[in-house]
């Protein structure tokens, strides 16, 4: 044989090696989550959802025949590593992104996964994140421009508060809800009495309350991150702060309500989502979650659990294994649980990655969070 007919043959043998993706390769996910530092708390619970979520769909077949592989990375809940670990993700060419949740992480790596034309599903709530032009950032979270009003008429026509207090977290997701609370408290006429930025990781929150006594609000406006949050509680607490505490749902998050004992009953906010959301797909997805892994699962974890299953039922609606359709597939897109009972909520995706669906008022009594009422989708 030939050196010039042996090349050849070389050649055609390497190419039917890395020919189309046979029915049993794997499909390759990311995901990029605060597993450790000050979002640790919530990376976990995102981590565990999507690991359950695999396994799952795995079990029942995967997706068109192919089942999924998961790599996890973690961000350390720090902007620069997080985009070191998407670079690092997609030099493994995965078929979609999973994380992060902090806005600050997502606003410096999303442009990577968009170079990529890697679909990415992340936790933040920052509204400037879908407002680019990114086609391939997908929210699995209701966005702070959709919430802010649901919070804002609560205040308005529940509370009939006249003056507030704004107690807000100085990061990207902070900064981002609290322009929009002062954008709808304006908007229904109400004065914010008090403005107190706070830090992330902040320990000691003795001050803010002191501030926030004396301001004459009639009710306040919590908007911290997790930990933060059942800090500033238990201050509140003690220091016996008498007019209602309102947030969303980083202040009404179980872990929050665990960490800060009885000093957590009385809070009141808007949920996006909820464990204890008044619907049997998620309820079911929280027993079976619980028996997993021992403890309730936060919102995030639903976030996380119903990625995994949009980008199943997308893939199969295409028929192929494509990112790039598959974002194109997902804006406009709407999964009910009917279709795919693993959304576990009606979700629209809408032309800019945002979601529509319902969501919730809630009061926390003896320890847990408490649905009161259902609140419809923007676009019903």
């Amino acid at each position: 044989m030939g050196l010039r007919n042996a090349f050849g043959m070389g050649i055609a043998l390497a190419l039917a090696l890395a020919g189309p993706a046979r029915a049993e390769d794997p499909i390759r996910i990311a995901d990029v989550i605060e597993l450790s530092g000050a979002g640790a708390t919530v990376g976990t619970n995102w981590k565990n959802a999507i690991e359950m979520a695999v396994e799952e769909i795995n079990q029942k077949g995967g997706i068109l025949g192919r089942p999924l592989e998961v790599s996890h990375y973690d961000t350390q809940t720090n902007p620069g590593v997080s985009r070191a670990q998407v670079q690092k993700a997609l030099d493994e060419e995965p078929y979609v992104i999973f994380g992060p949740i902090f806005s600050g992480s997502v606003k410096v790596n999303m442009m990577l996964a968009q170079q990529a034309e890697v679909p990415q599903f992340t936790g933040a709530e920052a509204t400037e994140l879908t407002q680019s032009g990114n086609p391939y950032i997908f929210r699995t979270s209701i966005s702070q421009a959709a919430a802010m009003p649901k919070l804002a008429n609560y205040l308005a026509d529940d509370l009939k508060a006249k003056k507030v207090a704004v107690v807000w977290v100085n990061n990207d997701f902070g900064k981002g809800g609290h322009d929009a609370i002062l954008e709808q408290m304006k908007a229904h006429g109400i004065e914010v009495v008090a403005d107190l930025s706070t830090e992330s990781g902040q320990a000691d929150f003795a001050a803010d309350v002191v501030k926030l006594k004396s301001s004459g609000a009639d009710a306040a406006i919590v908007y911290t991150n997790e930990e933060e949050s059942a800090r500033f509680l238990r201050e509140a607490h003690k220091q016996a702060i008498a007019i209602p505490l309102i947030g969303e749902t980083t202040l009404l998050n179980q872990k929050v309500i665990d960490l800060a004992g009885d000093a957590a009953n009385g809070v009141r906010g808007h949920v996006g989502l909820s464990a204890d959301a008044p619907f049997d797909t998620i309820r079911a997805f929280r027993d079976r979650f619980q028996a997993r892994y021992g403890y309730l699962p936060d919102h995030n974890a639903i976030k996380a659990y119903l990625a995994v299953y949009a980008v199943r039922y997308a893939t199969q609606k295409i028929g192929k294994v494509d990112s790039v359709a598959l974002a194109e597939t997902l804006h406009g897109l709407t999964i009910t649980t009917q279709d795919e009972p693993g959304i576990l909520i009606d979700t629209t995706w809408d032309a800019n990655g945002d979601v529509d669906r319902v969501s919730f008022l809630a009061e926390v009594e003896n320890g847990r969070q408490v649905i009161v009422k259902t609140l419809p989708k923007l676009g019903h």
